[in-house]
């Protein structure tokens, strides 16, 4: 049997994907059922458990494949990266909801009625997708008793021009460790949400985002960063604004923070002993 990533692989020794069957070893098989985020921000845990880490987070609209329902947690995989983890299944619902539109600003109120002074029931983050059912003025219907304000969504292949723009958005939201929405973002969900937004498929991890986005540049001082560049610590990634300015979600100011790429290297140096491992430029 293969050795794999379990991050990225719905296997465990008691059971597996049923394509999986001869790639690797478990008691048991079985075929998944197609589902999809109900709440606008379902938590991905590293065990069936409120208390386990929070590994990543699906958002509203977002298929996952279910392999199990035990107790209240669904073993799934996310469609859009692969990732597999346990999502409540009280944030599920069965099937798929074929999205029209997305919501393109950083977080969008969900009302019961199109009527802005009525207590919204929930919200919805950067990247959802929803299906709009009809329009009422100004707003979009996207379910029973679910509206929200029109110019907040966006037709779903409508795709942002500038990835950094969109991460710049998130400036000063807190750091939340597994977090992919502006009530708490990590460095890896901040370059895969705006990448996304941007139309770029990116994997959810920062070793991963390493090796599978862009052109490796040179790390020499002569170097001439953009606007764009991905600079990456082992377990860390940053966004450059400019040449010189680095945007990044840290654990160091607890924020998604906008600082001189001078600075974070000498701190993270300093700190940890780990020297930038590499420098991607997107094409």
């Amino acid at each position: 049997m293969k050795p794999f990533d379990p991050r990225l692989t719905p296997a465990r020794p008691d059971l597996a994907a049923a394509h999986l069957r001869g790639q690797v070893a478990a008691d048991a098989y079985v075929g998944g059922r197609a589902m999809y985020v109900s709440s606008g921000i379902a938590d991905v845990r590293h065990a069936p458990s409120h208390e386990a880490l929070l590994d990543t987070q699906a958002l509203f609209g977002e298929e996952v494949m279910l392999h199990e329902d035990h107790e209240g947690w669904g073993w799934v995989q996310l469609t859009r990266d692969g990732y597999v983890g346990y999502i409540a299944m009280a944030a599920l619902n069965e099937g798929h909801i074929r999205p029209t539109h997305c919501v393109k600003v950083i977080r969008t109120l969900v009302y019961p009625c199109p009527d802005l002074k009525l207590p919204a029931r929930r919200a919805s983050p950067l990247g959802a997708a929803v299906c709009v059912r009809a329009t009422r003025g100004a707003f979009a219907q996207i379910g029973d008793n679910a509206f929200v304000f029109a110019d907040h969504l966006a037709p779903i292949d409508m795709t942002e021009a500038d990835f950094v723009e969109v991460a710049e958005r998130f400036l000063h939201v807190p750091y939340l460790w597994g977090g992919k929405t502006s009530l708490g973002i990590d460095c890896s969900g901040l370059v895969q949400v705006s990448l996304n937004a941007a139309g770029i498929t990116a994997p959810r991890d920062t070793d991963l985002q390493e090796q599978a986005l862009g052109a490796p540049l040179a790390l020499d001082a002569d170097l001439t960063l953009k606007r764009g560049d991905l600079v990456f610590w082992r377990g860390h990634v940053g966004i450059m604004r400019d040449e010189t300015t680095l945007l990044h979600a840290n654990a160091h100011h607890m924020l998604v923070a906008s600082e001189p790429l001078s600075d974070a290297r000498e701190r993270i140096l300093a700190k940890t002993s780990q020297p930038v491992t590499a420098i991607k430029r997107l094409s």
